[in-house]
Protein backbone atom coordinates (compact mmCIF):
# COMPACT_ATOMS: atom_id res chain seq x y z
CA UNK A 1 0.00 0.00 0.00
CA UNK A 2 1.20 3.64 -1.09
CA UNK A 3 -0.01 6.70 0.55
CA UNK A 4 1.24 9.78 -0.54
CA UNK A 5 2.02 12.99 1.03
CA UNK A 6 -0.86 15.01 1.51
CA UNK A 7 -3.69 12.51 1.35
CA UNK A 8 -6.24 12.30 3.76
CA UNK A 9 -7.38 8.72 4.83
CA UNK A 10 -9.57 8.97 7.94
CA UNK A 11 -10.07 6.55 10.45
CA UNK A 12 -12.25 3.42 10.01
CA UNK A 13 -11.46 3.51 6.32
CA UNK A 14 -10.51 -0.06 5.33
CA UNK A 15 -7.83 -0.27 2.13
CA UNK A 16 -6.97 -3.53 0.72
CA UNK A 17 -3.09 -4.01 -0.11
CA UNK A 18 -1.64 -2.71 -3.37
CA UNK A 19 -3.62 0.07 -2.70
CA UNK A 20 -2.34 3.74 -4.27
CA UNK A 21 -3.79 6.75 -2.60
CA UNK A 22 -2.19 10.22 -3.90
CA UNK A 23 -1.57 13.32 -2.65
CA UNK A 24 -4.49 15.44 -2.21
CA UNK A 25 -6.84 12.70 -2.35
CA UNK A 26 -9.97 12.62 0.10
CA UNK A 27 -10.99 9.19 1.74
CA UNK A 28 -13.66 9.01 4.16
CA UNK A 29 -14.12 7.11 7.09
CA UNK A 30 -17.08 5.27 5.05
CA UNK A 31 -14.71 3.54 2.33
CA UNK A 32 -13.92 -0.02 1.74
CA UNK A 33 -11.12 -0.37 -1.19
CA UNK A 34 -9.89 -3.47 -2.44
CA UNK A 35 -6.67 -4.45 -3.93
CA UNK A 36 -4.65 -2.35 -6.32
CA UNK A 37 -7.47 0.83 -6.32
CA UNK A 38 -5.49 3.86 -7.44
CA UNK A 39 -7.14 6.95 -6.39
CA UNK A 40 -5.45 10.20 -7.96
CA UNK A 41 -5.18 13.89 -6.58
CA UNK A 42 -8.29 15.90 -5.28
CA UNK A 43 -10.91 12.79 -5.54
CA UNK A 44 -13.70 12.30 -2.77
CA UNK A 45 -14.90 8.94 -2.04
CA UNK A 46 -16.92 8.34 0.29
CA UNK A 47 -18.55 12.52 0.92
CA UNK A 48 -21.77 12.70 2.39
CA UNK A 49 -25.11 12.35 -0.36
CA UNK A 50 -26.03 15.59 -1.71
CA UNK A 51 -29.22 15.17 -0.26
CA UNK A 52 -31.15 17.25 1.79
CA UNK A 53 -32.96 15.03 4.00
CA UNK A 54 -29.77 13.06 4.77
CA UNK A 55 -28.93 12.50 7.93
CA UNK A 56 -25.32 12.71 8.88
CA UNK A 57 -24.69 9.93 11.65
CA UNK A 58 -26.32 7.60 9.61
CA UNK A 59 -23.83 4.43 9.08
CA UNK A 60 -23.68 4.29 5.08
CA UNK A 61 -20.43 3.12 2.87
CA UNK A 62 -19.01 2.88 -0.38
CA UNK A 63 -17.48 -0.07 -1.62
CA UNK A 64 -14.57 -0.12 -4.90
CA UNK A 65 -13.52 -3.39 -6.25
CA UNK A 66 -9.98 -4.47 -6.67
CA UNK A 67 -7.73 -2.78 -9.63
CA UNK A 68 -10.22 0.11 -9.88
CA UNK A 69 -9.08 3.16 -11.46
CA UNK A 70 -10.36 6.69 -9.69
CA UNK A 71 -8.69 9.61 -11.51
CA UNK A 72 -8.56 13.10 -10.28
CA UNK A 73 -11.29 15.17 -8.93
CA UNK A 74 -13.55 12.22 -9.39
CA UNK A 75 -16.74 12.26 -6.45
CA UNK A 76 -18.47 9.22 -5.24
CA UNK A 77 -20.69 9.60 -2.50
CA UNK A 78 -21.89 6.95 0.37
CA UNK A 79 -25.44 5.86 0.37
CA UNK A 80 -28.48 7.27 2.18
CA UNK A 81 -29.42 3.97 4.35
CA UNK A 82 -28.14 2.54 7.32
CA UNK A 83 -25.68 -0.43 6.77
CA UNK A 84 -26.30 0.26 2.86
CA UNK A 85 -23.32 1.35 0.43
CA UNK A 86 -22.58 2.61 -3.40
CA UNK A 87 -20.35 -0.02 -4.81
CA UNK A 88 -17.94 0.33 -7.96
CA UNK A 89 -16.96 -2.76 -9.19
CA UNK A 90 -13.76 -4.47 -9.90
CA UNK A 91 -11.61 -3.49 -12.75
CA UNK A 92 -13.07 -0.09 -13.66
CA UNK A 93 -11.89 3.09 -14.60
CA UNK A 94 -13.23 6.46 -13.53
CA UNK A 95 -12.28 9.35 -15.25
CA UNK A 96 -11.34 12.68 -14.28
CA UNK A 97 -14.35 14.87 -12.67
CA UNK A 98 -16.81 12.43 -13.05
CA UNK A 99 -19.67 12.21 -10.03
CA UNK A 100 -21.24 8.80 -8.99
CA UNK A 101 -24.10 10.00 -6.38
CA UNK A 102 -25.51 7.88 -3.82
CA UNK A 103 -26.83 4.46 -3.98
CA UNK A 104 -25.71 4.01 -7.62
CA UNK A 105 -24.25 0.23 -8.48
CA UNK A 106 -21.28 0.23 -11.20
CA UNK A 107 -20.54 -3.38 -12.10
CA UNK A 108 -17.34 -4.85 -12.99
CA UNK A 109 -15.09 -3.26 -16.39
CA UNK A 110 -16.73 0.17 -16.65
CA UNK A 111 -15.42 2.86 -18.17
CA UNK A 112 -16.69 6.13 -16.96
CA UNK A 113 -15.07 8.98 -19.20
CA UNK A 114 -14.19 12.71 -17.95
CA UNK A 115 -17.58 14.89 -16.67
CA UNK A 116 -19.95 11.93 -16.55
CA UNK A 117 -22.88 12.71 -13.81
CA UNK A 118 -24.80 9.89 -12.14
CA UNK A 119 -27.65 11.04 -9.85
CA UNK A 120 -28.87 8.52 -7.09
CA UNK A 121 -29.65 5.14 -7.62
CA UNK A 122 -28.26 4.32 -10.76
CA UNK A 123 -27.57 1.04 -11.95
CA UNK A 124 -24.99 0.88 -14.53
CA UNK A 125 -23.87 -3.27 -15.74
CA UNK A 126 -20.81 -4.75 -16.10
CA UNK A 127 -18.45 -3.62 -19.32
CA UNK A 128 -20.72 -0.58 -19.79
CA UNK A 129 -19.16 2.30 -21.53
CA UNK A 130 -20.27 6.08 -20.62
CA UNK A 131 -19.05 8.74 -22.92
CA UNK A 132 -18.05 11.87 -21.63
CA UNK A 133 -20.16 14.57 -20.16
CA UNK A 134 -22.98 12.01 -20.42
CA UNK A 135 -26.07 12.72 -17.52
CA UNK A 136 -27.60 9.80 -16.26
CA UNK A 137 -31.01 10.40 -14.41
CA UNK A 138 -31.99 9.28 -11.05
CA UNK A 139 -33.01 5.44 -10.61
CA UNK A 140 -32.31 4.37 -14.81
CA UNK A 141 -30.22 1.26 -15.39
CA UNK A 142 -28.10 0.89 -18.11
CA UNK A 143 -27.50 -2.46 -19.09
CA UNK A 144 -24.47 -4.71 -19.42
CA UNK A 145 -21.98 -3.73 -22.24
CA UNK A 146 -24.08 -0.90 -23.13
CA UNK A 147 -22.82 2.47 -24.61
CA UNK A 148 -23.44 5.87 -24.01
CA UNK A 149 -21.99 8.31 -26.66
CA UNK A 150 -20.56 11.76 -25.44
CA UNK A 151 -22.99 14.52 -23.67
CA UNK A 152 -26.01 12.02 -23.68
CA UNK A 153 -29.08 12.94 -21.39
CA UNK A 154 -30.33 9.77 -19.85
CA UNK A 155 -33.73 9.71 -18.66
CA UNK A 156 -35.00 6.18 -19.16
CA UNK A 157 -33.46 2.52 -19.11
CA UNK A 158 -30.82 1.67 -21.75
CA UNK A 159 -30.96 -2.16 -22.53
CA UNK A 160 -27.77 -4.26 -22.75
CA UNK A 161 -25.55 -4.13 -25.62
CA UNK A 162 -27.08 -1.04 -27.01
CA UNK A 163 -26.18 2.56 -28.05
CA UNK A 164 -27.50 5.56 -27.01
CA UNK A 165 -26.89 8.89 -27.22
CA UNK A 166 -28.24 12.14 -27.19
CA UNK A 167 -31.03 12.65 -25.40
CA UNK A 168 -32.39 9.18 -25.04
CA UNK A 169 -32.04 8.15 -28.72
CA UNK A 170 -31.47 4.37 -28.84
CA UNK A 171 -29.33 4.08 -32.20
CA UNK A 172 -28.77 0.26 -32.73
CA UNK A 173 -26.86 -2.17 -31.07
CA UNK A 174 -23.26 -2.19 -30.14
CA UNK A 175 -21.76 -4.40 -32.79
CA UNK A 176 -18.10 -3.58 -32.08
CA UNK A 177 -18.54 -4.03 -28.12
CA UNK A 178 -20.08 -7.57 -28.57
CA UNK A 179 -17.50 -8.58 -30.95
CA UNK A 180 -14.52 -7.63 -29.02
CA UNK A 181 -16.03 -9.70 -26.24
CA UNK A 182 -15.34 -12.55 -28.16
CA UNK A 183 -18.96 -13.48 -28.46
CA UNK A 184 -20.21 -16.28 -30.92
CA UNK A 185 -21.54 -15.55 -34.31
CA UNK A 186 -24.58 -17.33 -33.10
CA UNK A 187 -24.72 -15.50 -29.97
CA UNK A 188 -24.47 -12.06 -31.31
CA UNK A 189 -27.30 -13.23 -34.21
CA UNK A 190 -29.67 -14.33 -30.99
CA UNK A 191 -28.96 -11.16 -29.52
CA UNK A 192 -29.88 -9.53 -32.59
CA UNK A 193 -32.94 -11.15 -33.27
CA UNK A 194 -34.18 -10.21 -29.57
CA UNK A 195 -33.44 -6.81 -30.35
CA UNK A 196 -35.33 -6.56 -33.24
CA UNK A 197 -38.24 -8.28 -31.70
CA UNK A 198 -38.43 -4.91 -29.32
CA UNK A 199 -37.66 -2.85 -31.64
CA UNK A 200 -40.63 -1.86 -32.60
CA UNK A 201 -42.39 1.97 -33.31
CA UNK A 202 -45.37 1.22 -30.80
CA UNK A 203 -46.05 -1.63 -27.88
CA UNK A 204 -45.54 -2.66 -24.24
CA UNK A 205 -41.59 -3.31 -24.35
CA UNK A 206 -41.84 -5.31 -21.92
CA UNK A 207 -45.10 -7.36 -22.80
CA UNK A 208 -42.64 -7.90 -26.02
CA UNK A 209 -39.63 -8.73 -24.21
CA UNK A 210 -42.28 -11.52 -22.06
CA UNK A 211 -43.64 -12.65 -24.84
CA UNK A 212 -40.34 -13.24 -27.17
CA UNK A 213 -39.06 -14.94 -24.09
CA UNK A 214 -41.80 -17.21 -23.81
CA UNK A 215 -40.98 -19.02 -27.45
CA UNK A 216 -37.82 -20.73 -26.49
CA UNK A 217 -36.46 -19.36 -29.33
CA UNK A 218 -33.86 -17.53 -27.51
CA UNK A 219 -31.37 -19.87 -25.34
CA UNK A 220 -28.03 -17.85 -24.75
CA UNK A 221 -27.49 -16.23 -21.67
CA UNK A 222 -26.61 -13.01 -23.59
CA UNK A 223 -30.37 -12.41 -25.40
CA UNK A 224 -31.94 -13.95 -22.38
CA UNK A 225 -30.34 -11.07 -20.48
CA UNK A 226 -31.14 -8.47 -22.84
CA UNK A 227 -34.75 -9.57 -23.33
CA UNK A 228 -35.24 -10.20 -19.09
CA UNK A 229 -33.84 -6.52 -18.63
CA UNK A 230 -37.13 -5.32 -19.69
CA UNK A 231 -38.81 -7.02 -16.97
CA UNK A 232 -38.21 -4.52 -14.17
CA UNK A 233 -37.27 -1.08 -13.28
CA UNK A 234 -39.37 1.88 -12.48
CA UNK A 235 -38.23 3.84 -15.54
CA UNK A 236 -39.61 3.78 -19.26
CA UNK A 237 -36.85 2.31 -21.77
CA UNK A 238 -34.97 4.33 -25.12
CA UNK A 239 -36.25 3.35 -27.89
CA UNK A 240 -34.87 4.52 -31.76
CA UNK A 241 -35.80 7.40 -33.34
CA UNK A 242 -37.96 6.66 -36.46
CA UNK A 243 -37.92 8.08 -39.70
CA UNK A 244 -35.09 6.34 -40.12
CA UNK A 245 -33.60 2.67 -39.90
CA UNK A 246 -32.17 1.86 -36.99
CA UNK A 247 -28.24 2.08 -37.25
CA UNK A 248 -25.22 -0.53 -35.89
CA UNK A 249 -21.99 -0.13 -35.39
CA UNK A 250 -19.59 -1.09 -37.91
CA UNK A 251 -15.72 -2.13 -37.38
CA UNK A 252 -15.44 1.78 -39.24
CA UNK A 253 -17.26 3.43 -35.93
Amino acid sequence: MSIHPNALVEEGARLADGCIIHAHALIRRHCELGEGVVVHPFAVIGGDPQDLSFDTSTSSAVRIGARSVIREHVTISRATKADSFTQIGTDCFLMAGCHVAHDCRVGSRVVIANAVLLAGHVQVGERAFLGGGAVIHQFCRIGEGAMIGGGARISRDVAPFTLTTERNALIGLNVVGLRRRGLDRKVRDEIKRAFDAVDVPVGNLRELAASALQTGAFTSAEARSFLEFFQSGRRGFVRTRRGAPAAEATDSD
